[in-house]
């Protein structure tokens, strides 16, 4: 079975419903929910995230992801479905609308989801990020300032767009398990977000 069968992800900007949803989701499919930041990672978050150099955090949450990968491909292996919240996506446009300069060559033989891409009315996002109980870091401050160049960053990836404003995360995820990823719905557009004409160059993939 194709990996996009087995593994999806959720991207998108802060407040947009990715932490609420990547539960529930896996509840839904019956899958496994990997979390793509190890908890062995957390403590040197923690210290990573009170620096500001950005080119080691983007290498610091690349190391994170790739040690991730080596549990979702063994769930994929056993058959066993996973979700997460975010993956490669999120941490390649978040770091380099930020300035980060490296270049980055994924391998070739990574699990790659059928990603969904969590959006919301600037002003709902604003109010649901007001009511969020949990410290908002320097680094949270500059994605909010840098949010368009992050949303232009993430047009180069291929995803499906679903609209939460107004939306409970009850509706969210009907949504999404309603999705039809070779069609349409009323709340996902199916055309990936990659084909957009603001489309960047992307990031090599190992041969």
């Amino acid at each position: 079975m194709p990996d996009r069968l087995l593994f999806e992800s959720l991207e998108g900007l802060r407040g947009t419903g990715k932490s609420t949803l990547a539960p529930m989701l896996a509840a839904a499919r019956g899958a496994v929910l990997v979390p793509t930041m190890p908890p062995s990672y957390e403590l040197l978050r923690r210290e990573m995230d009170a620096g500001a150099n950005v080119d080691a955090r983007m290498c610091f949450y690349l190391s994170a992801l790739l040690t991730a990968v080596d549990e979702i491909r063994s769930h994929l292996i056993a058959g066993n479905p996973v979700v997460v919240e975010s993956y490669f996506a999120r941490c390649l446009a978040n770091h380099r609308a930020l300035g980060a300069g490296i270049d980055v060559t994924l391998p070739a033989d990574l699990p790659q989801p059928t990603a969904y891409y969590l959006v919301c009315a600037q002003d709902e996002r604003q109010r649901r990020l007001a009511h969020r109980n949990k410290p908002v870091s320097r680094w949270d401050v500059l994605a909010e300032d840098a949010a368009d160049r992050i949303t232009r960053t993430y047009a180069q990836f291929p995803m499906y767009r679903v609209d939460t404003t107004g939306l409970g995360p009850d509706e969210v995820c009907r949504t999404i398990l309603a999705t039809d990823t070779q069609g349409a719905h009323r709340r996902a557009n199916a055309e990936p977000v990659g084909t957009h004409p603001d489309l960047l160059p992307p990031i090599p993939c190992g041969s």
